[in-house]
């Protein structure tokens, strides 16, 4: 076996916002959190916070590191690393 075997190769991150209304993000780690006026997420790039309105998951697949999200969507914001081990609210009421 390799060194190269054993090391956790980060997944491309990117965003693309369709109207405001349509999130489709790659690179996600892991899905903290989730409701119809927010989502914590952790992206290859770092935590991820959405906020919104309505919203809702149209696809998640955390092995493929892919997120869809439909609804309002108000604001994306990229967390400080030192911050990551928050609760959801602190970050919502930031």
């Amino acid at each position: 076996m390799y060194y190269e075997d054993n090391v956790k190769h980060a997944k491309p991150h990117g965003l693309i916002l369709e109207g405001r209304e349509r999130l489709s993000v790659s690179g996600v780690e892991d899905m903290e959190s989730f409701d119809e006026t927010g989502a914590v997420l952790y992206t290859s790039k770092g935590a991820l916070i959405i906020r919104g309105g309505g919203l809702h998951v149209e696809k998640l697949d955390i092995e493929g590191g892919e997120l869809s999200i439909t609804g309002q969507i108000e604001s994306m914001t990229y967390e400080a690393e030192k911050a990551r081990r928050g609760g959801f609210f602190s970050r919502l009421m930031g």
